[in-house]
């Protein structure tokens, strides 16, 4: 393909533009290693399970005739909550660590947009989702500014999950290990219902986050083509070895073409 076959990206509508991952070149980045992938679906997974089980709990849907002994039906959603929420701290534990251990897209900087330029460029990345036009977007390849701050939001709220929900769990069993441990919870929320109270509010931050973070995620994936949700499971994305990031300088990855001559070279446009 010459240069004259290839339409301008810059000269099209908006709702045409597509980042140059469709001409081909491209700089493959490895963005999330093994331990935060296996972590973000594990706690992905336990976030389903409490949701589901704790609002079962705090107003049961339905219920059995009989003695509870003979069916244990609270029981068992309240044990399955407790395990849910067991695989979730272990989660929490490992993604903690990978904060330091990680790499340049994994550590707790990547998490911190507050800085002058992460928070211009956070503007326009809502100008951008306002106003559905892609071109005034910033790139970046790991986690934009509005990114940070969501998960740095739901990494908060899930910390105040775990404490709430250990303060009521500890209940069962007065001057045990976890009714100890949190027993700060309770008094500076003032009492163990205003500690009820917080856990069941908290809670619907993820069916919110939930719908927003597939809704971008496949947004992104759409508009960029750079393999977003499959990163989840490879570890890695496709870039644009043309476009200049944020938060990464490709000069120091080689270049990548698209190995299976499904797309032409892409060819800068003059």
């Amino acid at each position: 393909m010459t240069t004259d076959q290839v339409k301008p990206l810059a000269r099209l509508p908006w709702f045409q533009v597509r980042l140059p991952r469709a001409r081909g070149d491209f700089t493959w980045i490895y963005l999330w290693g093994a331990p935060l992938r296996v972590s973000h679906w594990v706690a992905a997974l336990s976030l389903v399970a409490l949701f589901g089980t704790g609002i079962f709990i705090s107003q049961p849907l339905w219920v059995t005739s009989g003695e509870a002994s003979s069916h244990f039906l609270m029981g068992r959603f309240r044990f399955a909550h407790f395990l849910a929420g067991t695989f979730l701290v272990m989660a929490g534990i490992i993604r903690v660590y990978w904060l330091f251990a990680g790499n340049e897209f994994e550590r707790w900087p990547a998490l911190w947009p507050f800085t002058r330029r992460n928070i211009r460029a956070m503007f326009l990345m809502l100008k951008s989702y306002a106003t559905i036009d892609p071109k005034i977007q910033p790139h970046f390849v790991g986690h934009n500014p509005l990114a940070q701050v969501a998960y740095s939001s739901i990494y908060v709220g899930t910390t105040i999950m775990i404490c709430t929900g250990f303060a009521m769990y500890g209940q069962s069993n007065p001057g045990g290990f976890f009714y100890t441990a949190f027993a700060w919870v309770p008094a500076i929320l003032g009492g163990l219902q205003n500690v009820r109270v917080v856990h069941h509010l908290f809670s619907w931050l993820y069916p919110i986050f939930f719908s927003i973070h597939i809704y971008l995620v496949i947004r992104s994936d759409y508009l960029e083509r750079g393999g977003v949700v499959s990163s989840m499971f490879t570890g890695g994305t496709y870039v644009s070895s043309h476009d200049e990031f944020e938060d990464c300088d490709l000069g120091d990855h080689p270049s990548v073409p698209w190995h299976t001559g499904e797309h032409p070279t892409w060819v800068k446009p003059q």
